[in-house]
């Protein structure tokens, strides 16, 4: 059953799929309408689970789900792929490949692949104080606490000269 984004508890389960482009209003318009349709009818061996979705920096969606009552089922995660493909089909977006890395640079979201960072690096779009998407979270706390952090902070760290 969907519920909106802010009314789900902080220690709700989620999954961040970054696009490789944002999203213009329409495509935002679409991915609402499926996902909104899609997380009404979410559910893990036949029972509705608590979940929703947000769109943020119109590039990233992040689904959510409630696992209080009900734990997410391999089934049921295999499924949110599923619809992630469609998205990713009808838009023409990449937002299943893990091998991204997102940055602010002038308040806008960059978007990289891993072997291209040392390039970013070296021409001065990615210093040890840009704030970086961290991609490993798995609560909707986590968005608050983790989410944007200085380069210097995370996992790109041994890119820098310390």
């Amino acid at each position: 059953m969907y519920l909106p984004f802010d009314e789900m508890p902080a220690d709700t389960r989620i999954w961040i799929y970054l696009a490789d482009r944002k999203f213009n209003p329409e495509e935002q318009n679409y991915i609402k309408e499926v996902l909104t349709d899609f997380c009404q009818n979410w559910n893990t061996h036949g029972s509705k689970m608590p979940t929703s979705y947000e769109i943020k920096f119109d590039q990233f969606i992040i689904l959510a789900v409630d696992q209080s009552q009900l734990g997410a089922s391999g089934c049921s995660i295999d499924s949110s792929v599923r619809k992630l493909k469609e998205i990713e089909a009808k838009l023409g977006v990449d937002l299943l490949n893990q091998g991204k890395v997102s940055f602010l640079q002038d308040k806008q979201v960059s978007v990289t692949s891993v072997p291209k960072v040392k390039q970013e690096i070296a021409d001065g779009n990615l210093e040890k104080d840009t704030l970086i998407f961290n991609p490993i979270m798995d609560k909707k706390q986590d968005l608050q606490e983790k989410w944007l952090l200085p380069a210097k902070e995370s996992w790109l760290n041994r890119f820098f000269d310390n």
